[in-house]
């Protein structure tokens, strides 16, 4: 059993049928208009690099909520020890077929049973949005534990006041999700509180997709 149990989100099931439904949409839009690939987003993709760069002789790698597996299989790519999860299984069947390289498996971010220490970097790739505010904070604090001293964490979310209830999404289909927004310096502080130090911060405008946006990279201190 896991020694610091997380609370189950209420619409968990929810948010995996909803993931679930789009995940064919999803993966297709990535393959051939490349939204959603980093490969198209410099500063993104300059970010996942200097990760990357950091957690490379650390050990293992964790991405969290990895979809279609677009970032895990770039970063297996780099040479990473790299595998990913996600809460909807569908996503993950897409995962397996578009990255049979790499190691992948389903489950939420509040099921992981991560040991002390054992991971070099974990990643939260705009996929703890849909996580209840009382919620996070205990996933975040599981990443601090799973961390080796001197391992990394970088995640990426929407920056804003307000959340969004989603009713639709990829080409019309019908979901059930809560996008949780936050402000940056709200968010840092999560960060912080769940024991990593912040190492860099970018802050990106709205652009025709999305509304603003945050992409943070902490350390667990040696």
């Amino acid at each position: 059993m896991r020694a610091h149990p997380i609370d189950r989100p209420a619409d968990l099931d929810i948010v995996r049928e909803s993931y679930d439904r789009v995940a064919d949409n999803y993966a297709h839009m990535v393959l051939t208009t490349g939204m959603g690939d980093i490969r198209g987003y410099p500063w993104l993709k300059a970010s996942i690099d200097a990760f990357a760069d950091t957690v490379s002789d650390l050990g293992p790698v964790l991405d969290v909520g990895c979809g279609p597996g677009t970032v895990t299989g770039y970063l297996a790519e780099r040479g990473l020890d790299v595998s990913g999860v996600d809460l909807s299984p569908r996503m993950i069947e897409n995962a397996r077929r578009l990255h049979p390289q790499c190691r992948f498996s389903v489950a939420s971010a509040t099921e992981l049973d991560l040991e002390e220490a054992s991971l070099g970097g974990v990643l939260g790739w705009w996929s703890l949005f849909n996580l209840p505010r009382d919620i996070l904070p205990q996933v975040l604090a599981m990443f601090a534990r799973a961390l080796k001293p001197g391992g990394h964490f970088i995640t990426g979310t929407h920056v804003g006041d307000e959340d969004f209830a989603r009713t639709e999404a990829y080409g019309g289909v019908p979901v059930r999700w809560t996008t949780h927004k936050w402000r940056p310096e709200q968010f840092v502080e999560l960060i912080e509180r769940a024991g990593l130090h912040p190492v860099a911060e970018l802050r990106l405008p709205p652009d025709e997709h999305s509304g603003p946006s945050l992409v943070v990279m902490a350390k667990r201190p040696a």
